[in-house]
């Protein structure tokens, strides 16, 4: 939000610089994220003045210039050379002196200097209007009517304003900050000033030739609306301070009535419409909801299908604005209008978010009323509007004002307690103080006590309706750097872990995935309702759909993220990006049993060759291993070490591992079924593994232990294995282990072999066993007893055939 300190002092005196002024907004919350300087003319005209063509004849050596002596206000009159058609002695013209920098309406920019043109002299330029960045007209030069005295800056003539803007971030609980005044009412309290009156609210109301009803059918919808009338106007270009005002804080002018109605928005942030009151059918305005599904067209002249919580300003025959969001193309003010019927009312902020949602439309307007506005505000404002308009537009007031408020919405009453003041605070603060900030705030004090207020607070302050909102309101305006801290901090309590803060785990991951050549994905949480049908375990009873769906393909949220990174696999293979190595951090979510549930999930998606071409490496297809061992690095790094592997069983994997820990699964790995990847035209391999994020993050721990180095050798035995293909190096791994846990270490497949001298559904595994005693070196009576034990139970429990051994 950008708010014009020449505006501000309008509404509050500022004797502060924009600096001090930005710091002040900042420690009240009103946390200043900008300070720039607006100048209504780019480079102020400096250098330009006000100067009189004494002499005008035409050049010697040029038949299409002149030369001309133009007096300044300096002691001689300067000679220039001038191209203009329309230049002629007598004229009062603007010139731009030597050292001037003139900005152009095209944006180039051109330094004048001394020179000379055909032989002739020339020290200055005598400008047009596009020459000035002022307008676009290059048919001659300006010619002015004026008795202001030569040498007079052309800023002053022009009245060029400069100015310094504030951006605010608002937060979208200060909605009663997001104007001029509602931002100059903070300053009321923190500069100890009082309140300017900005604008004249006394109507004169001289006839009465254009009456409008108002009928309010859902005051649900809209508590309050009020108009008023105004005739006999003429649309054309506001005044230069108007266009200057708005121009400062990012908005464009359009034309006496739309700046008004802009002006005072962004001044008392009470929205306002005009409707051409030609176009009012019947004369007669009416608020209410349509039907579902009634087409009307908006100023940007798309036509909408209107949801039954649409409200609705209407004709006795059509609709004519979608109130509080954007109007209508029929019924707009354009260069014809002569009488308007003037809009200032207050809607209920959920009608509106609804609405603003549903058509996608965001408007100056929706955002004060989805937030909420003053209600106490219609009437001021419309006042203030129609005064401007009428000295504006030449018009007069032609209605009194209408006003439908049948439920008046009351001020906040909330109970207040100095020792949860200054609990709360952590300073005691003095009484009169309290009292003193809540006056200052607009907070009437209802009843007092030696330890309690209770107190009113007015409708437009949404955000302040508990004890708590109003402490914090205190301590805005107190300063949260008055609050000295103590010498002595202290803590009751201290925790045994740190805190685990997912996004700092979210970054080590990350920057470990990048390292290892990975790339990080986001992709959409809404996808395509179609791809259920893709699986049976997935079921359209556990979608959550979304209620104003984007497009087709975007209507529900995922239930998995197999979708999207085969999504994002097929759009890079069309763009011939093969080779992938993508990771992401997203969220699947659910319907169950009409509860809803979210599950952030890790995945990382391998497909193509595993390094780029070169000369020095033979490119090599990706594997299963590949993946797998990067899962088990991340796994690693949660200290989840020795997880229990099973083999996966879901129906979107070709093949696969599921890691589980206390009978969760928190991974699983594998190649995407190729007829899944078929779905997507994808021919080449993907593999895809997802992890629990949550689960590793929240059962992670922190302690490390450490243990001595072992002064001991270990020792390496291998064994040649052959066995059902169905048998799985795991099931080797958990029989060793279970045989041998004292002294075994770790278990490891070095070669597969797979061929027809092994016979029909047999292959062969080369597996290496580590031996290792932290007490004293291995005998080899002992190797050799171990490893017979190991032989036994792999025949014994797998029916593996151990090739070499003799019994």
């Amino acid at each position: 939000m950008k708010i014009s300190i020449d505006w501000l002092k309008d509404f509050i005196e500022i004797n502060h610089t924009p600096e001090e002024l930005d710091h002040i907004l900042t420690m009240s919350g009103l946390e200043v994220e900008g300070l720039e300087k607006f100048e209504s003319v780019k480079g102020g005209l400096k250098g330009v003045v006000v100067g009189e063509v004494l002499t005008c004849a035409s050049h010697p050596n040029a038949e299409k210039l002149s030369v001309t002596t133009v007096d300044v206000g300096e002691s001689q009159a300067l000679p220039i050379v001038c191209g203009a058609p329309n230049v002629a002695a007598g004229q009062k013209v603007l010139v731009a002196t030597v050292g001037t920098t003139l900005f152009f309406a095209d944006g180039e920019s051109l330094k004048i200097k001394k020179a000379k043109i055909r032989g002739e002299v020339s020290q200055g330029m005598i400008c047009a209007e596009d020459e000035l960045g002022i307008g676009t007209s290059h048919a001659g030069i300006m010619v002015l009517d004026t008795d202001l005295p030569n040498g007079t800056p052309a800023a002053d003539y022009l009245e060029l304003k400069e100015d310094n803007v504030l951006e605010i971030g608002l937060t979208p609980n200060r909605a009663d900050a997001a104007s001029h005044y509602g931002v100059a009412r903070d300053l009321k309290v923190l500069l100890d000033s009082p309140l300017k009156q900005a604008g004249k609210e006394e109507l004169n109301i001289s006839k009465k030739d254009l009456p409008i009803d108002v009928i309010v059918e859902n005051t649900e919808a809209c508590p309050r609306y009020s108009g008023i009338t105004i005739n006999g106007m003429e649309v054309k270009p506001s005044p230069q301070w108007l266009q200057n005002r708005l121009r400062a804080i990012g908005l464009s002018p359009i034309n006496n009535v739309v700046d008004a109605t802009n002006y005072i928005l962004h001044g008392y942030g009470q929205p306002l419409h005009a409707f051409d009151a030609a176009k009012i059918k019947g004369n007669k305005v009416i608020v209410k909801t349509l039907a579902e599904g009634t087409p009307f067209v908006t100023l940007d002249e798309k036509e909408r299908k209107l949801a039954s919580t649409d409200l609705m300003i209407c004709n006795e025959e059509s609709p004519m604005c979608i109130g509080g969001v954007f109007g209508g193309l029929e019924s707009g003010v354009t260069d014809e209008t002569t009488s308007i019927f003037l809009e200032s009312a207050y809607f209920d902020p959920g009608f509106i978010r609804k609405t603003s949602q549903f058509h996608t439309l965001k408007t100056d307007a929706s955002f004060r009323f989805e937030r909420g506005t003053d209600p106490n505000m219609t009437v001021k404002a419309l006042s203030i509007a129609a005064n401007l308009i009428t000295e504006l537009t030449g018009g007069y007031i032609s209605s009194d004002i209408i006003d439908v408020y049948p439920n008046p919405i009351s001020n906040f009453e909330v109970l207040v307690k100095y020792k949860n003041i200054n609990r709360l605070i952590g300073k005691d603060i003095e009484k009169s103080q309290v009292k003193s900030i809540l006056k200052g705030l607009e907070i009437d004090i209802l009843e007092e006590t030696d330890t309690e207020l209770k107190i009113s607070v007015p409708p437009y302050r949404v955000d302040v309706q508990r004890e708590a909102d109003v402490i914090e309101e205190i301590l805005r305006m107190y300063g949260y750097e008055s609050i000295e801290v103590s010498a002595n901090l202290n803590s009751d309590f201290l925790a045994n872990t740190p805190e685990k803060d997912f996004d700092l785990f979210k970054s080590r991951i990350s920057q470990m995935l990048a390292g290892a050549g990975f790339q990080e994905i986001m992709t959409n949480s809404l996808t395509n309702s179609k791809y259920t049908g893709y699986l049976e375990s997935l079921s359209a009873d556990n979608h959550v759909t979304m209620l104003n769906a984007l497009s087709e393909d975007l209507d529900v949220m995922r239930q998995t993220m197999y979708f999207s990174a085969l999504e994002v696999v097929s759009h890079n293979i069309n763009r011939r990006q093969t080779d992938l190595k993508l990771f992401e951090f997203g969220k699947t979510y659910l319907k169950v049993d009409g509860k809803y549930k979210e599950k952030p999930l890790l995945t990382i998606t391998m497909s193509g060759m595993d390094y780029p071409e070169s000369w020095q490496v033979k490119q090599q297809e990706t594997t299963f291993h590949k993946i797998s061992g990067v899962v088990k690095r991340i796994l690693d790094r949660f200290n989840f070490t020795s997880p229990n592997v099973t083999e996966l069983d879901d129906e979107a994997f070709g093949f696969g591992l599921s890691f589980q820990n206390n009978n969760k699964t928190i991974a699983k790995v594998g190649l995407l079924s190729p007829w899944l990847a078929k779905k997507f035209g994808i021919s080449q391999k993907v593999y895809y593994a997802e992890i629990d994020w949550n689960y590793i993050v929240n059962n992670y721990n922190p302690f490390i232990q450490y243990k001595e180095i072992p002064k001991f050798p270990e020792v390496r035995r291998d064994l040649s294995l052959v066995m059902s293909k169905a048998t799985s190096f795991s099931q080797i791994e958990q029989v060793a282990l279970k045989t041998e846990r004292k002294i075994l270490k770790s278990v490891n497949v070095f070669d597969i072999y797979e061929g027809e001298n092994l016979g029909e559904g047999k292959k062969s595994y080369s597996v290496s066993f580590i031996l290792h005693d932290l007490q004293k070196t291995l005998q080899e009576k002992q190797i050799n007893k171990t490893m017979d034990r190991l032989m036994d139970a792999f025949e014994r429990e797998l029916d593996i055939v151990i090739i070499g051994r003799q019994k």
